[in-house]
């Protein structure tokens, strides 16, 4: 087969895509067919997904990509961790939970105190977080929301669900439920400790399986053929992301950039270390049995957060592009904060809690939207260039090149900065990579493509413009100063 046509869902915490990918040997297009705003719907104190809008939106999608093309198959992508449940005749019981409902926090504090968080990590190799699947599905457990469910699946894997019919879970986000064990498979032991129904969790599955073709109902309503493929990519955007990193050898580093920053490298083997544990480094599964050894960073929910309040206030939509601008000409390094401490999720909004922050540390506060952008970019600065020289001496490995992908990749003033902070060359681009690794996977299931991970990202790299920064050094030298200051006298930078 010398070229496909093939269909991206990928699907953020604030926004999914559907996209059409036209791909073969020398070829890699990638248009947007239809794009639609996503995000948690309260109800009742609760926080869920309103995962009945999310699919109506990806049928009128494959509606429109239909009628643009003849789609060989079609992949699914989004956030980890995240799970529908379904009755023994497969009806969704209720709309899944979101991630950042805050019922799962305490959930956690009593497993790790009956099973300890050091023999956890050792198990799972997965960071520590509050919203894993692992604390979500004993709450539903105990809540006795878990009553009525015969199995669970992860977003994309529903969502799958519903076009083919077929139950089961791709191995690269069920990685991220903290309930796999080293060897890919299903921890058993683990499960039943817990008090989970064994029975609860499907078959997995790897990137490029196919789930078969779609239901007569699917095809009828989208104008699909019915023989076009469900096809299993690396289900979690940060997986298939990784896999359209157009990196050349594996000296390099990855920063996923949208609502959260993934920051981390590519690996052959786990890093289960207690310095590991204790730094909160995850070991998630990637392409072609590789592990993400990556780092959670807070990332543009805190400007996007901003973006909305000032736009309240304003009565009017605040620019994006002239903010950056503004941004860029602030005083640098001037305030830089933790982009991870609780108070920017709390009831004081964004900018409120960075005024609280500052006053509680003594820094400068800033006032204007450039001032609390320019703090909030150089926040994350300083964090990707933290946790990349942390993962680097865990994993004992030279990164050469911080490649920059996802939304964050057409922000040039943090990619310049993110240089700086490194002292590292970053690239950036492609913006869409989630949605591109994705259809690089479909490619290759079904034959428009050959060879390894490595054959992939040599078509990225052929086919998809980036740009490169290079790191300016009298602003490397100024902000070792800063990042030496910020870890108590002890250089971080990479």
């Amino acid at each position: 087969m010398a070229e496909i046509e093939a269909v991206a869902l990928d699907l953020g915490a604030t926004s999914g895509r559907v996209v059409l990918g036209r791909i073969g040997p020398d070829r890699l297009e990638v248009s947007e067919v239809s794009r639609f705003a996503n995000g948690g719907v309260r109800l009742l104190g609760a926080l869920h997904w309103d995962v009945l809008g999310i699919y109506r939106n990806f049928l009128d999608g494959l509606r429109r990509a239909a009628a643009m093309a003849r789609p060989a198959s079609i992949g699914i992508d989004s956030w980890a961790v995240d799970f529908g449940m379904l009755d023994a005749e497969g009806a969704l019981v209720a709309n899944p939970l979101h991630y950042r409902d805050a019922r799962f926090a305490p959930v956690m504090a009593e497993v790790l105190g009956e099973l300890g968080a050091e023999a956890l990590y050792r198990r799972s190799g997965i960071q520590l977080q509050a919203f894993n699947t692992l604390f979500q599905l004993v709450e539903a457990k105990r809540s006795g929301r878990l009553d009525r469910a015969a199995t669970m699946l992860m977003i994309p894997d529903l969502l799958s669900y519903w076009l083919c019919g077929n139950a089961a879970i791709e191995r690269t986000n069920a990685s991220t439920t903290q309930l796999l064990g080293m060897d890919g498979e299903w921890d058993g032991e683990l499960i039943a400790e817990l008090g989970l129904p064994r029975s609860l969790f499907p078959a997995l599955v790897d990137p490029g399986t196919s789930h078969g073709g779609l239901s007569e109902a699917v095809a009828q309503e989208t104008g699909l053929e019915l023989t076009t493929s469900v096809t299993a990519v690396c289900s979690h955007d940060t997986a298939s992301a990784v896999v359209a990193v157009p990196a050349s050898d594996d000296r390099f580093a990855y920063i996923s950039a949208g609502t959260w920053s993934l920051v981390g490298l590519e690996l052959e083997a786990p890093v289960r270390s207690e310095e590991s544990r204790a730094a909160n480094f995850t070991n998630e599964r990637g392409i072609d049995d590789t592990v993400r050894f990556l780092r959670n960073v807070t990332g543009f929910y805190l400007l996007e957060a901003c973006l909305r309040e000032w736009s309240r206030q304003a009565n009017a939509p605040i620019g994006v592009e002239s903010l950056l601008a503004e941004a860029a000409r602030c005083e640098g390094r001037r305030t830089v904060i933790d982009v991870d401490e609780a108070d920017l999720l709390g009831p004081l909004g964004v900018p409120g809690a960075i005024a609280q922050i500052c006053r509680r540390r003594d820094l400068p506060a800033p006032t204007t939207p450039a001032e609390v952008t320019r703090c909030l970019l150089d926040s994350l600065a300083a964090a990707y260039a933290r946790h990349l020289g942390v993962a680097a001496r865990l994993a004992d490995r030279e990164i050469t090149t911080v490649h920059l992908v996802g939304g964050g990749a057409r922000n040039e003033v943090l990619a310049q900065l993110t240089a700086d902070a490194t002292g590292l060359a970053v690239v950036a681009g492609p913006v869409e990579a989630a949605a591109t690794g994705n259809l690089l996977v479909q490619a290759r299931a079904l034959g428009a493509l050959h060879g390894d991970r490595a054959e992939l990202r040599r078509l990225v790299r052929e086919q998809v413009a980036t740009t490169t920064f290079a790191p300016r050094p009298s602003e490397t030298r100024a902000w070792r100063a800063t990042l030496s200051l910020l870890a108590g006298e002890q250089t971080v930078v990479v």
